[in-house]
């Protein structure tokens, strides 16, 4: 009969040090903080571009004024306004009327009819031209398209009064202030035939587009209106999160970027995809032939932002690679920190020297401020643009070219401060033993 052994203890795992625990938790952070930033950058950016051309006034006017100079725009409205006139004045009856006695007694002036006719149809086209290309109808436009912004937002809110509104599964728009204009324009060079012309209503509206989705667009408008001005500020600071959460910020600075050009590569295809969808839903319309410069038009910020976010993307991805740890990256930026602070410490000692002195107590907050400073004068007045940021680059690299030349004189001058005291020092030694 055997002893039975004794049952040997639970091994219990040793518990992790409190800082292996945090760094942990900062590391789950930061995936966090990315993922959402991911997932949210391009919808951010969408919103954002509704919130501010769609729904401020200003701003939507300022995009689509330039569209009054455009033959697409200005031949889809002269089309829409001849085609109302010319329906309702036929002017070959009027002339038959007119003249009925003396074709009766002269039946080959009958002839004479349709020519007469066509001219005047022309005469009518072309000053119906001639109002769209003057300065009278820029100011019509910017009036117009200040009251189709907000029908716009009337629409999007569901209501379904004023100049745009919402007929069956179309967007129309109102323009019998146009033909109302138009008629007074032409009755004043003496068409008088088309003063008192009654124009259907189907004659005084046109077709923006068929929208059978208009209640899906209506769900999406109630739903990210109101978070549209600070999603991308929440993206934003998404962003900024994980960097300051990060132990390795290099590595971090390179997946923001990864991150934020394919976001923009993913705009740039829901634009392309968006383009096409337009020109399809206003192809049965009379602006068919408009519908690409208009998009193109009231879509540029969009377009602009999708250019800086990929170049953005793309800088932040070399920055990330210049301070990574990698071999190439520490070589460049030893190679390039060794020589421009070696200009500040071939510089002569004087004025550089105290201020030099302060940049290499204070460099890493320097560099903070520059950079927070570029990102200011990017999107200052949230008119972002590939220039713009080329300049913020060029600022911010500048900036931080000079601050490494200070460096290296502040560096220079406290060497040889060091060295001047350790010769005093060395002097003093070598009097004392003389004196001895």
């Amino acid at each position: 009969m055997t002893e039975s052994s004794p049952a040997s203890p639970e091994r219990v795992p040793p518990e992790r040090p409190p800082a292996e625990r945090a760094s942990s938790g900062r590391g789950i952070a930061v995936v966090i903080c990315l993922v959402l930033a991911a997932l949210l950058t391009a919808p951010a950016a969408v919103a954002y571009w509704g919130q501010r051309t769609l729904n401020d006034n200003a701003r939507y006017v300022e995009t689509v004024g330039p569209l009054v100079d455009s033959s697409k725009v200005q031949s889809a409205v002269a089309a829409k306004v001849t085609t109302a006139l010319e329906r309702q004045v036929d002017v070959e009856a009027i002339l038959n009327e007119a003249f009925a006695g003396v074709i009766t007694e002269r039946p080959r002036l009958q002839t004479l009819v349709g020519p007469l006719a066509g001219a005047v149809n022309g005469l009518i086209e072309d000053q119906v031209r001639t109002f769209l290309a003057s300065d009278e109808f820029a100011e019509f436009w910017v009036a117009a398209n200040t009251r189709l912004q907000q029908g716009l937002v009337r629409v999007l809110k569901g209501e379904t009064t004023g100049a745009v509104s919402q007929q069956g599964d179309q967007i129309v728009l109102d323009v019998s202030q146009v033909i109302e204009r138009v008629q007074q324009r032409l009755v004043a060079r003496g068409l008088t035939m088309v003063e008192n012309v009654p124009i259907p209503d189907k004659d005084r509206e046109i077709v923006l587009f068929d929208a059978p989705q208009l209640a899906k667009a209506r769900n999406t408008y109630a739903v990210l209106n109101p978070v549209a001005r600070w999603l991308i500020v929440g993206v934003a600071g998404l962003y900024v999160g994980a960097l300051v959460l990060s132990r390795r910020r290099p590595r971090t600075t390179v997946v923001i970027g990864t991150l934020l050009a394919v976001n923009s590569l993913f705009v740039a295809f829901a634009l392309s995809v968006g383009h096409q969808l337009f020109i399809d839903a206003l192809s049965g319309t009379e602006f068919a032939a408009a519908s690409g410069v208009v998009y193109d038009t009231l879509l540029s910020f969009l377009m602009r932002g999708q250019r800086v976010l990929l170049w953005l993307g793309l800088i932040l991805v070399v920055v990330g690679w210049y301070l990574g740890r990698n071999a190439v990256g520490t070589a460049v930026r030893r190679t390039v920190c060794e020589g421009v602070e070696g200009i500040g410490a071939a510089l002569p000692e004087g004025p550089v020297a105290g201020p030099g002195r302060w940049v290499a107590a204070n460099a890493r907050w320097l560099r903070i401020v520059i950079v927070v400073l570029g990102w200011v004068v990017l999107f200052w007045g949230n008119d972002v643009s590939e220039s713009r940021l080329l300049w913020s680059t060029v600022l911010v690299v500048a900036l931080l070219t000079v601050v490494q030349v200070l460096l290296g004189a502040g560096n220079a001058s406290r060497t040889r401060e060091g060295r001047d005291a350790s010769s005093s020092s060395d002097d003093g030694r070598e009097a004392a033993q003389v004196m001895t």
